[in-house]
């Protein structure tokens, strides 16, 4: 069996140059838990963690969970604090780990439960808590507060209810979240390539977009990725157009398992959504159809720019084998939601507008009034990126953000598990 030391030793390997030998071994020693740093220690290992949530701190409770970092989360700038808090994890588990929250009822705020003394605990062991005194079964304020906390970093809704979602997380033991650490440097190791001066990063188990230029976050909005059953694919590319009001050629999956279903039950559905129908090139009336006997690929569906548009009023396009995309969307509500994985593969993203004016700064004559006007006028147009936009489609399930805190989100496609099984037991 591969030890968990080894596989961190293997993943720093390219980020340390020639020093490859030599300066692995020593951060390796580094990376016990009983190991102290050094005066001269390397560079990365020097962030100051700051505590947003602390009297004063910047901290504040959203809808559903977003980061505010400006540092990215590729690179070395997310590399060497998540390696360090890979040796911070090490250290909680040297100490004893924390203890099984039993189930039971919810808990919510102002509640009298025993099982409140194991949440402070809990708390105190990944500094979501401060030690405090007062009832130790009371669900008193500040317990409340270290729980919003938890629950922002692990993309729950921050709600301090302790519900099945929260109890979950909160009884992850400390050993699987080492692991979780260690395949996520492992992801953030393999991506050795040189990112760009601009590039956009979407994180599909954290459900967000980042848009970086220069090594700052310059924007950063929530997106809904693929179900588990169609799942968001990892993939590089580079973004080259933009469709505003876009034509949305339905994909003959979803049109087999999605729209020939629902126009056999009421064909005037497709008429209804602005949904034509071709057959061998030529369009045809929706209702001439045998909707019945339909077999796949006989027909092809294309939807008309409108409000009612699956993509909303703008695509994102990026050279890739899979056919998704980055688009707008009619149905804004699920982007309140902290669990946004509803689509059929391609990434919906929040306030699109905002993306689009960015990637299209570079690009002469389009400035956000232009696009705002284009896009209240109906008319389709492509717009083609004067300089093209490295994009990383990449499932990260732990990161750490610029205030040292560390980030974790479930492992909505199995893909962590897969890792644990296929490399991390060889």
């Amino acid at each position: 069996m591969t030890s968990m030391t080894d596989a961190v030793k293997s993943a720093l390997t390219p980020h340390l140059g020639s020093f490859c030998v030599a300066l692995a071994a020593c951060l390796v020693l580094l990376f016990s838990p009983v190991a102290a740093l050094a005066d001269d220690a390397f560079n990365p290992w020097e962030l100051e963690w700051v505590d947003p949530w602390s009297p004063g701190g910047e901290a504040t409770v959203p809808e559903a969970p977003t980061s505010l970092s400006t540092v990215p989360t590729l690179g070395d700038a997310g590399f060497w604090p998540l390696l360090r808090a890979m040796s911070m994890y090490e250290q909680i588990q040297e100490w004893g780990g924390w203890k099984v929250i039993p189930a039971g009822e919810r808990i919510e705020p102002g509640d009298r439960d025993d099982r409140v003394q194991l949440v402070r605990e809990r708390l105190v062991a990944t500094g979501d808590l401060a030690i405090s005194g007062g009832d130790p079964a009371l669900y008193d304020e500040p317990v409340q507060q270290g729980m919003r906390r938890f629950q922002t970093r692990h993309g729950l809704q921050p709600d301090a209810i302790i519900g099945p979602r929260t109890l979950q997380a909160l009884n992850v033991p400390v050993a699987e979240r080492i692991k979780q650490l260690a395949i996520n440097l492992k992801r953030l190791n393999e991506l050795s390539e040189t990112l760009g001066r601009r590039y956009v990063f979407v994180n599909i188990a954290g459900q967000e977009v980042e848009a970086v230029a220069d090594g700052q976050v310059e924007l950063r909005r929530r997106v809904i990725v693929g179900k588990e059953d169609r799942q968001t694919p990892e993939y590089t590319s580079a973004v080259t157009t933009i469709a505003l009001n876009p034509y949305w050629h339905v994909p003959r999956s979803i049109a087999d398992k999605d729209l020939i279903p629902k126009a056999r039950a009421n064909p005037a559905y497709l008429e209804r959504m602005g949904i034509r129908v071709y057959r061998g090139g030529r369009e045809v009336s929706v209702r001439s159809v045998n909707w019945s006997r339909v077999r796949s690929g006989e027909v092809f569906l294309r939807q008309d720019p409108s409000p009612r548009n699956s993509l909303g009023t703008v695509k994102i396009h990026f050279n890739n084998p899979h056919a998704v995309y980055l688009h707008d969307t009619p149905s804004k509500s699920l982007f309140s939601r902290s669990a946004r994985a509803y689509s059929s593969g391609c990434v919906r993203v929040q306030d699109v507008h905002d993306l689009t004016e960015w990637l299209l700064r570079e690009t002469d004559g389009w400035d956000r009034a232009r696009i705002d006007a284009t896009v209240a006028s109906g008319d389709r147009i492509d717009v083609a990126l004067a300089q093209s936009v490295p994009i990383y489609l990449l499932y990260l399930t732990a990161w750490v953000d610029e205030h040292g805190v560390v980030n974790f989100r479930d492992d909505i496609y199995d893909l962590d598990a897969r890792v644990r099984t296929s490399s991390l037991t060889q």
